[in-house]
């Protein structure tokens, strides 16, 4: 029978039922004989093969059994496991046909004996395989006849038991003695492993008993006591650390009570929290409560974990207040003023509703007042004599009604304590439960959707509406009933005054005729199943199914598009049903059981998802829609192909229309040309007057800037520049980009920890703050952490920022530690041959350190010498651009640097003086310069701009927290609402009076309010779309021909680029200020940082120890380090150093600044052409001469004097020693411990594996603080 399958008569597959051996030893491996059956009849001509693993040999048939070499390699036993199964499988003939398989066992003994931690002999001797433990060696072996060895019987095994003592104390050298077992075979000193894991309890008596009361009730056998050593702070240890033990607490302390009211009647329970409150409940002699005895409750006396007194209070007469006392073994004590005990009378009023079902479930509000008296579990709410549950319990009660069985009115008791109260008026009314008397259709298909109209009675008084549809199978062996969807009352509409509700039905089980199905309408507490009045029940039937189009396209459609199917109408109406051609309806015009017919739009729509270099996808889908589910048939193809039609009709159509065409395009064509040549000059004029236009306009507004600016210096030195302190830079530079900004919690500084653990977690952090000085254990931190691939970009930078703030107080160490990192850093650069990708982005730790190194070294030198040229610059850019036009809506100003934000229209508007009275704010008036074109909320923050000038920007109102009132003493002042209108439509004159108010209650703008002229001018309004003071581009076009002048025609066609010389006025009014800025960054003349020369000769010392020749290496490293990585961040942020308010018109001017700044630190040659963008060329003559003020404040520093180690780490501590106090470094200790957490594997694995950690035990330190952050006991 060679080369053909073998045949089973008995219709048995060939099997592998046994092997001899059964396993082997992975390190001795031999020959296995198989026993196949059935055994088919081979002769010698079929060849039989064995693959044993990878490994194919030719087998030997002997006997009826099959012989098999072993593997020549056998894999890697898995960890965690004794053995490897290697597979096995037999095949005959030259094609090697498969007849059997299986695996076979290879057994390491080297492995059995780590199955079970610490225990290898236990391990070793109870393996099921033939392994044998060896206790002179200590190992694991292959079975042998050698003696001095444990066999397979772990009782053998050497064993430590019982030990003495089995409890601990931590911090003192306690000697264990154990009974010993199978212990003669070894000697005094060698390490004997036991087969028999010994517990013993590893105790410290000061944790969790922070007070004399919690230590002497602890345990006995702990042996702990209360030590009052001079010079030491009292504390709980145990007896033999201590010299002066006491048995004697101190005077009790009350810290908090529950509940701090309670009604006159009393009858509550409240709980006493402090500390010394007694050890056991007998210490407690006395309770009294404002001055009322409170019956003391010893079955819940607790000093476990806390202290607990639970007392029943006593009745008094009249409201009171008083503190609390407690008489522990004759010591008094009392609480504090702040926690006071309130006897006070609850009042409740009012119910609200005041109807609902018999069956319960209404949510009930109960209004009064004093309704917060006690705590919930001393209220009971009684409607009648049926409970109702309470939820919510405040300053309003809020409870669930219960069933009620024969309904009607009944009163409404609250009960407080012993305290009850009765509601005369209103009683609550249980009404009817609702009943369901129809409801249509009757069916829906199985995936829902379908809506369901159900009409009854007593909806009305139902809160909520919900529907639970279940399935029960058919058959007897599975009744059990389960709920598969659930619709909550958001999906449920009440329609009618609530006599019709309409649900949407939710979808179930693809096969529902395997099911009883049953739906439910739930109605607060009750539940109605939805049947007819034949009791004929809600029905889902199995979904229709379609016929995709063929070939998945249907093409040719002219007039109606067909769909086939089955079951289409079966629960579904043509005016349900729902079809659509792409994105565009289809009308439905024909819907039987097996067939759709629909109308399609005209013209071929879109797809809905369109796909490039794809045209058969760019073909619209059909789609139809049963109520959830849709079906996708195919693509539609429109029929485009031209209808036949006569030759004689196509000739007079087409020819003479083209040729009276081709007549009126000549006469246009030379019509147009002599109008095109009087153009030209015209235009050559008008240009020719613009550029001179140009140079005198900018001649006078920077004659204009200067004085104003002479007045802002004025300003400035009366006020001083507004730089922010220390911490308000860090934090901005810092924080403020995180994805929290203002409420990051390094800004806010509020860590969420209970008052009782804030000690230990305070002495935690700053046993991790110790931890993070070692440079060993921070190293390591860092480098694990950026090897997670979950260690986002974002976290890196907050990570970096926590570091920085947490390492503050020794700057010198984490200039050390940032040193380091950077040498890893550039050593990576350089092995890859890209050098110049070197601190490019900060994608690494240590290059977001390098950025907060410089902020904080560069805060002085920002803050003495570059401010002034910044904050002027700035000034100088906001003054600009609010002297003109800016567009409310679309954020664009006539006067910018930036083209995208410019105003391309030439808007007519007025400059008008307004005189501004401050409310309360004296009876001088202050003059502010508006424009009549600016809307009220741009007045608004000039007046606020001018009025509060001298005061920082952070303590200006905000524009929505006050008003503007027009003072007209010959008539009626009113208030001018941001919503009301463009300043110049109501009509506010030069010299008007304004009166500056914060907005009162009585300010509030109302519906009724009669209109002032204007109000109704919000913005302009063109076809519902909001503009301020130019139409966005789409809407201005040909088909708005409105009626109006040529001068508003002619603007409508406008150029905008017609206005980019504005640019050039602006740049030219602001190139002072912004070459003053660029001095004070790029003279190395002037003061320089000793950061930026201690760094800038550490860029060159490692470019020369690595070979590094390249110049523009060098120059890269350096831009990347200080101008781009410092100064353009705070160029193009200037509120991360000043307290300012950065509007978004004045950012866009910044942000072409700083490009230019960008620009002027690289060495590239930027070829500038036509396409060039305009902010490129704007500055294009300028970049030359800042390019060599670069160079040369690079070349400058390195000539300078070199600054030492010493002379650096002397001006980084003077740094620490001068702000690390204000900063919040406990909080940003706790935030990189969020880290620790969250990869603590991790870094412990790494830590255990580096020698120089394992040596200070950084593991051990970092599971102690672990232990105590986290509330854990720890083991160690």
């Amino acid at each position: 029978m060679p080369n053909h399958w073998l045949w089973s008569p008995d219709g048995v597959c060939m099997a592998i039922t046994s092997a001899h051996p059964q396993n082997m030893s992975r390190k001795a491996p031999g020959k296995v004989e198989l026993t196949v059956s059935p055994l088919p009849e081979l002769t010698e001509s079929d060849m039989l093969w064995c693959q044993f693993g990878e490994t194919t040999n030719i087998a030997e048939l002997r006997d009826g059994t099959i012989i098999c070499d072993p593997p020549t390699t056998i894999p890697h036993t898995p960890k965690g496991q004794d053995h490897v199964s290697v597979s096995l499988i037999l095949t005959f003939g030259e094609e090697k046909m498969f007849f059997a398989s299986a695996t076979y066992p290879f057994y390491d003994c080297e492995e059995a004996m780590n199955l079970s931690e610490n225990l290898p002999c236990s391990s070793c001797a109870s393996s099921r395989w033939n392994c044998q433990w060896d206790w002179k060696k200590h190992f694991c072996e292959d079975s042998s006849l050698e003696e001095d060895v444990i066999t397979q019987n772990m009782e053998d095994c050497p064993q430590f038991l019982n030990p003495n003592p089995q409890i601990i104390p931590m911090e003192f050298p306690t000697i264990v003695h154990f009974e010993g077992k199978n212990l003669e075979n070894y000697q005094v000193n060698e390490l004997i492993p036991s087969s028999h894991l010994t517990y013993m309890t590893l105790y410290n008596c000061s944790y969790g008993r922070s007070d004399c009361s919690l230590c002497l009730a602890a345990d006995p056998g702990y042996d702990c006591v209360w030590c009052e050593e001079e010079g030491k702070p009292n504390k709980c240890i145990y007896k033999n650390l201590c010299k002066t033990s006491t048995n004697t607490c101190p005077h009790p302390v009350i810290t908090r009570i529950e509940p701090k009211t309670g009604p006159l009647s009393g009858g509550i329970l409240l709980t006493i929290m402090g500390s010394n409150l007694g050890i056991k409940a007998e210490d407690v002699k006395s309770i009294t409560v404002a001055g009322t005895e409170c019956l003391f409750k010893e079955d819940f006396y607790s000093v476990s974990i806390r202290y607990l007194i639970v007392c029943q209070a006593g009745n008094v007469s009249v409201p009171s207040q008083g503190k609390i006392e407690v008489d522990i073994n004759g010591k008094r004590g009392s609480s504090t003023s702040e926690v006071q005990f309130t006897y006070q009378q609850p009042h409740p009023t009012g119910i609200s509703p005041t109807e609902g079902p018999r069956a319960g479930g209404t949510i009930l509000t109960i209004t009064g007042n004093n309704l917060e008296t006690g705590s919930q579990k001393d209220v009971r709410v009684l409607l009648g004599d049926v409970p109702c549950n309470i939820t919510d319990f405040g300053e309003q009660i809020v409870c669930i009604t219960g069933q009620h069985e024969s309904g009607g009115k009944v009163q409404v008791t609250v009960d407080h304590g012993d305290t009850e109260n009765q509601l005369n008026d209103p009683w609550f009314t249980y009404s009817e439960n609702p009943t369901v008397t129809k409801f249509f259709p009757k069916n829906s298909f199985s995936s829902g959707g379908r809506n369901i109209t159900v009409t009854g009675t007593g909806f009305d008084i139902i809160q909520s509406f919900s529907i639970v549809v279940t399935a029960d199978l058919h058959g007897p062996s599975r009744r059990k009933k389960r709920q598969i969807r659930s619709l909550d009352s958001k999906k449920v509409v009440c329609m009618y005054i609530c006599i019709t509700i309409v649900f949407s039905s939710p979808p179930i089980l693809e096969d529902p005729e395997n099911y009883r199905i049953t739906t439910l309408i739930k109605m607060d507490g009750c539940s109605l199943v939805l049947n007819a009045e034949n009791n004929d029940p809600f029905k889902y039937v199995a979904d229709p199914t379609f016929e995709n189009f063929t070939d998945g396209i249907k093409k040719q459609v002219n007039k109606l598009i067909h769909a086939k199917g089955s079951n289409l109408n079966k629960a579904m109406t043509i005016e349900e049903a729902q079809a659509f051609v792409g994105a565009e309806p289809c009308n439905i015009k024909t819907l039987t059981e097996k067939d759709l017919y629909c109308e399609p739009p005209e013209v071929q729509p879109q797809p809905k998802k369109r796909q490039k270099r794809d045209t058969i996808n760019n073909l619209p889908e059909f789609i139809v829609k049963f109520g959830l589910r849709e079906w996708i048939l195919g693509r539609v193809e429109y029929d485009t192909r031209v209808s036949d039609v006569p030759l004689d009709v196509i000739l007079p159509s087409v020819i003479f229309p083209m040729v009276a065409i081709i007549i009126i395009s000549i006469y246009c064509y030379r019509r147009k040309s002599q109008q095109a040549e009087r153009e030209y000059e015209k235009i050559k004029s008008q240009l020719e007057g613009l550029e001179e236009s140009v140079r005198d306009r900018c001649k006078k507004e920077f004659t204009d800037l200067m004085i104003e600016m002479e007045d802002q210096t004025n300003d400035v030195s009366e006020a001083g520049i507004p730089v922010l302190d220390y911490k308000m830079y860090t934090d901005r530079v810092f924080f403020l980009p995180s994805k929290d900004g203002e409420k990051d919690v390094m800004i806010t500084g509020k860590l969420d920890i209970p008052e009782a653990r804030k000690q230990t977690v305070e002495q935690a952090l700053n046993q991790f703050s110790n931890l993070l000085n070692s440079k060993s254990f921070l190293i390591n931190f860092i480098h694990t952490l950026e090897k997670q691939r979950e260690f986002s970009a974002r976290e890196k930078v907050y990570f970096a920022s926590l570091l920085t703030v947490a390492l503050h107080g020794k700057l010198e160490y984490y200039t050390d530690i940032m040193r380091t990192l950077f040498l890893e850093l550039m050593e990576q650069y350089v092995v890859a041959k890209n050098p110049k990708l070197m601190l490019r982005r900060s994608e690494t730790v240590v290059e977001r350190m390098l950025s907060n190194w410089m902020a904080i070294c560069l805060y002085q030198y920002l803050k003495d010498n570059a401010g002034e040229p910044l904050y002027k610059l700035f000034k100088a850019i906001k003054h600009q651009v609010e002297k003109g036009p800016v567009d409310a809506v679309l954020m664009k100003a006539k006067y910018t640097l930036n083209d995208t934000g410019l105003l391309g229209d030439d808007v007519e508007y007025t400059q008008l003086t307004v005189n501004v009275y401050v409310q309360d704010g004296g009876t001088d008036s202050v003059p502010v310069k508006v424009l009549n074109c600016d809307t009220i909320s741009q007045v608004k923050e000039k007046i606020i701009d001018q009025v509060y000038r001298n005061l920082p920007c952070s303590q200006w109102p905000k524009a929505d927290s006050v008003v503007l009132v027009v003072f007209k003493p010959a008539s009626n002042s009113h208030v001018l609402w941001d919503d009301f209108s463009i300043f110049v439509f109501l009509k506010v004159r030069d010299g008007a009076t304004l009166i500056l108010s914060k907005i009162g209650i009585s300010q509030q703008p109302e519906d009724n309010q009669q209109d002032v002229p204007g109000e109704r001018h919000a913005l302009l309004e063109d076809e519902n779309k909001v503009w301020h003071l130019v139409r966005p581009a789409d809407e201005v076009d040909e088909g708005k021909s409105k009626r109006g002048s040529m001068k508003e025609k002619e603007r409508t066609k406008a150029i905008t680029e017609i206005y980019l010389t504005r640019l050039l006025s602006v740049k030219g009014t602001l190139q002072q200020f912004v070459d003053n800025f660029f001095h004070s960054v790029l003279n190395s003349n002037h003061v320089v940082p000793p950061a930026v020369k201690y760094f800038f000769d550490f860029l060159d010392e490692q470019a020369e120890k690595h070979e590094l020749k390249d110049e523009d290496t060098i120059h890269i490293w350096k831009t990347n380090s200080l101008p781009l990585r410092f100064w353009v961040n705070i160029l193009k942020n200037p509120h991360f150093i000043f307290d300012v308010h950065v509007h978004e018109v004045v950012d866009a001017s910044l942000s072409v600044i700083a490009q230019t700044f960008m620009d002027a630190c690289t060495r590239t040659e930027h070829k500038l052409s036509r396409d060039s963008p305009s902010n490129k060329l704007l500055y294009a003559k300028e970049i030359s001469n800042y390019k060599k003020m670069v160079e040369d404040y690079y070349k400058g520093i390195r000539q300078m004097v070199q600054v030492s180690d010493q002379d650096m780490n002397t001006h980084l501590a003077e740094i620490s020693r001068a702000h690390t106090d204000s900063l919040n470094t406990l909080v940003a200790l706790h935030q990189l411990y969020q880290y620790t957490n969250k990869y603590y594997d991790e870094i412990i694995n790494a830590l255990e594996e580096d020698p120089a950690a394992q040596k200070m035990q950084l593991a051990f330190r970092l599971q102690q603080i672990a232990a105590a952050l986290e509330n854990k006991v720890t083991d160690l």
